[in-house]
């Protein structure tokens, strides 16, 4: 074999290792049901975002009605289904997990999950207060310690006994109990 052969023959080898890299990063980007939530966002998406730069983040489209006022809501094209993106002032505020067992928190809180399990995964962070409209049930709000995360919040409702939905985000918005209403 001659010099100029093997140099094509390496050349491809690190033109083929680039391209499975690159192409392995960008499908972990994508937004999918074994995303993590966290204080300020979810997977690569994060509150501050644009839409357009939400979708770019998620490796997917989000798709919504046309805002008509402040605030409005977005949510995947495809999946993960049951999560939508509250945008107000043109930007992400908010994200809601709803009816979607999949995704989790970075400490893997979920739906189904019992209070008591909220309150071990985040020992004396949580904040509980009753629930507006469901009798007996909850609001366990983590409350994190870092200052720089001061202004955000996760947010777990409850029927009283389990997790049925949970949310993250900046504040007022993540602390609005009907959403854009």
């Amino acid at each position: 074999m001659n010099n100029k052969v093997k140099f094509l023959t390496l050349a491809s080898l690190t033109l083929a290792v680039y391209s499975l890299t690159v192409g392995t990063v960008i499908a972990k980007a994508k937004l999918t049901n074994q995303a993590k939530l966290f204080i300020n966002g979810i997977g690569a998406v994060r509150v501050g975002m644009t839409v357009s730069q939400a979708t770019k983040a998620a490796g997917t489209k989000l798709v919504g009605d046309p805002p008509n006022n402040n605030c409005y809501y977005v949510k995947p094209q495809n999946e993960p289904n049951n999560l939508s993106f509250m945008v107000t002032g043109g930007r992400i505020s908010r994200v809601d997990v709803r009816q979607n067992t999949q995704i989790t928190t970075l400490k893997g809180a979920k739906i189904g999950d019992t209070e008591a399990q909220i309150k071990s995964l985040y020992p004396g962070q949580i904040k509980i207060t009753p629930h507006k409209y469901v009798q007996g049930g909850h609001y366990l709000t983590f409350v994190p310690k870092d200052r720089a995360d001061r202004n955000y919040r996760v947010i777990f409702e409850t029927d009283g006994k389990c997790v049925t939905e949970f949310r993250s985000g900046k504040l007022p918005e993540v602390e609005f109990v009907e959403g854009c209403s």
